[in-house]
């Protein structure tokens, strides 16, 4: 009886440190790979290191920025890419320029008119060199759009839905402020993440990758501008490269941030110019917003009367 209570403390002992051990097993990303690559500073290594296993848990940059950072802000974006993200791995040194992607032409614009707009994204990224990838076997690859989107407008994310059913997307997802009905001034930024497979094939093809992709946005209600206008302005869309390398659980994901410094543009600044009200004209709309709602009462009321007295005189007859 004691050597089969020891047996069963032993077998206990073992399910415990494999279900502590396993999980950690099948991370994407290997915390000692991040430091050796990245080369990052000592008070930031820490950080780095110990959010690549909550990194590794989902597949959004922007879930798990926002696991980080309540609200979407450009500076805070910024120290996050730079210092939390782990890049690299995969045995290619992603600090060389020469050997990882970049963004060779970008062109977008605003279809459509009113409230409810397309912003369209063509995009053209260079080819991954073939010494980079000449002893790696990509498993999948995939690039990931990120829109960061200005307090005045934003994504429904139950279209999104349902375009992502229909088979629009392959992959897509709203984080931040998702409050549809909250004016611009009112509202925090939100972001759309899409994910799109690449065929790992092609990342040699010297004529690099062509993709295109249409995100429906919808205007917030404006401040007050005395201009009659207010103006919306998009920046540039963030790009990424992650990979994955074997099937077995021990396999890793790369990822990279595809440079756009230095690519085509051939469309400016984006602006949406969205109707708002003027201050000018607030004392007159409050005086008509007041009138209506108390004529509209009073005729509610008289109405009600009305129909009482009738149902009244027809009991009686």
């Amino acid at each position: 009886m004691e050597n089969h209570g020891n047996v069963l403390s032993s077998f206990c002992l073992l399910m415990t440190i494999s279900v502590t051990i396993i999980p950690h097993l099948g991370c994407c990303i290997e915390s000692s790979s991040v430091s050796s690559k990245v080369g990052t500073s000592d008070s930031n290594l820490d950080s780095k290191n110990s959010y690549s296993s909550s990194f590794c848990a989902t597949k959004y940059i922007m879930k798990s920025y926002h696991e980080r950072y309540e609200q979407l802000h450009d500076s805070h974006y910024k120290d996050f890419i730079e210092q939390v993200l782990p890049f690299g791995l995969c045995d290619i040194q992603s600090d060389d320029p020469n050997l990882v992607p970049s963004l060779l032409s970008i062109e977008r614009k605003l279809i459509g008119e009113g409230s409810h707009r397309h912003l369209s994204s063509s995009m053209r990224i260079s080819n991954l060199p073939a010494v980079s990838i000449a002893n790696i076997s990509f498993d999948s690859c995939g690039i990931i759009f990120i829109e960061r989107l200005p307090s005045g407008v934003f994504a429904d994310p139950f279209e999104l839905q349902h375009l992502l059913q229909r088979g629009v997307f392959n992959d897509i997802a709203v984080f931040g402020d998702t409050n549809l009905e909250s004016p611009s001034f009112l509202s925090n930024r939100s972001s759309v993440e899409v994910h799109m497979d690449v065929n790992p094939d092609i990342l040699s093809d010297k004529n690099g990758i062509d993709f295109k992709l249409k995100i429906p946005l919808h205007a917030r209600y404006a401040p007050l501008d005395e201009s009659g206008y207010s103006r919306v302005v998009f920046g540039k869309p963030d790009l990424f490269l992650r990979c994955s390398v074997g099937k077995t659980s021990l396999n890793q994901s790369c990822l990279y941030v595809i440079a756009n410094n230095d690519s085509e543009s051939r469309y400016g600044t984006i602006v949406w110019k969205q109707p708002s009200g003027m201050k000018a004209h607030s004392g007159v709309v409050y005086v008509f917003t007041f009138v209506s709602a108390f004529l509209a009462a009073l005729v509610i009321m008289l109405t009600s009367i009305f129909h009482s007295t009738m149902c009244k005189s027809s009991k009686q007859s």
